[in-house]
């Protein structure tokens, strides 16, 4: 089995799952080739998994129109039995024609189709992205297989490395600082509760204004900004509660991150998790932007230790049953026998 594979992303949980997916893949036998944007954390890791072409696949420049060269070369050279692109724009580099099964992995809701018109199916990774892409009209295949964790064994962070209490109530949330992720009402909860702390696990663009902010809310000083680690988990392992507060969250993998770690999970009722998060049995559900009740679910577990528990441990039944490595590549990997 031949797959190559272009991915343009950056850095964040979908590109975590990249990542998981390249490297089960491999395990599994696949001999995979991939296209990837340059000075990525994780080049490694995908180097491990088969060659590697870096381009940015910048709109209107020369390298553009020379990478689709050598991919149409590597094609008729290698041919490989599979063509996949990551979200919307890795999809333009896919070709029209030829023998390989071409598909688009969407982790998101694509507002156009234009960009499939190469695609023989779709892979959506939440049965809404599935539905939303039939409303729009595509009339062809498209199957629903979702994400999955990798296998890490969490390790805590010693919480003293972050010079924070061993004894406090100590609050997780993790991802790209950008404003659909929400930190922002993340921050406006943790001031509710005077004994909590919290450490901000990422990067990104908001990361001055989270840090502002957290300075007018007057909790700085029990607030870590860590910046981007390889494993989160262990950060998250470490917390009493983790908290996803996105205001759009498609699928949502760093719940399954802290289910996983063994955390309890507040989350906001935003896509993904309105899918397969059962509130009050393996998380506490919040709507978007309502710190007041943030706060609440958060005092909630800081208050009921055996919710917080119970919380955590149906988390991690489900993970292991609905979202569990081996199901996921299976489907996968029957997707592409299928073609063959």
């Amino acid at each position: 089995m031949k797959v190559l594979y272009f991915h343009f992303g950056k850095e964040g949980g979908a590109e975590r799952f990249f990542v998981n997916l390249a490297t089960e893949l491999a395990d599994r036998g696949v001999e995979q080739r991939f296209v990837i944007r340059p000075g990525r954390t994780w080049e490694a890791q995908i180097r491990a998994c088969g060659p590697v072409i870096l381009n940015n696949f910048r709109n209107f420049s020369l390298s553009k129109q020379l990478v689709r060269l050598r991919v149409r070369r590597l094609i008729r050279k290698w041919r490989p039995d599979v063509i996949m692109a990551a979200q919307n724009r890795a999809s333009k580099l896919i070709p029209a024609g030829g023998q390989a099964l071409k598909l688009v992995r969407l982790g998101d809701y694509p507002k156009t189709l234009q960009r499939f018109a190469n695609c023989d199916c779709l892979v959506a990774n939440t049965p809404g992205i599935a539905e939303h892409c039939r409303a729009l009209g595509w009339d062809r295949p498209v199957h629903v297989i979702t994400n999955f964790a990798r296998e890490v064994a969490p390790v805590p962070v010693r919480r003293a490395d972050l010079d924070t209490p061993d004894d406090a109530f100590l609050v997780v949330g993790s991802g790209r600082f950008v404003g659909r992720k929400g930190f922002d009402t993340l921050l406006r909860a943790v001031a509710r509760l005077p004994d909590a702390w919290l450490w901000l696990v990422g990067e990104g663009g908001c990361r001055a204004e989270l840090e502002a902010l957290a300075g007018e809310l007057g909790i700085l000083e029990r607030t870590r900004f860590t910046g981007w680690v390889d494993e989160p988990i262990h950060h998250v392992a470490a917390g009493d509660a983790y908290v996803m507060a996105s205001r759009h969250e498609p699928l949502g993998n760093v719940i399954l991150e802290a289910w996983q770690a063994g955390t309890p999970v507040v989350t906001t009722r935003s896509e993904g998790p309105q899918w397969f998060v059962d509130d009050g049995r393996d998380a506490l559900m919040v709507e978007i932007d309502d710190h007041s009740a943030m706060a609440a679910a958060l005092a909630r577990l800081r208050d009921d230790r055996g919710l917080a528990a119970a919380l955590a441990r149906a988390g991690r039944e489900k993970l292991d049953a609905q979202f569990s490595k081996q199901a996921v590549i299976d489907r996968y990997l029957a997707l592409f026998e299928r073609r063959l």
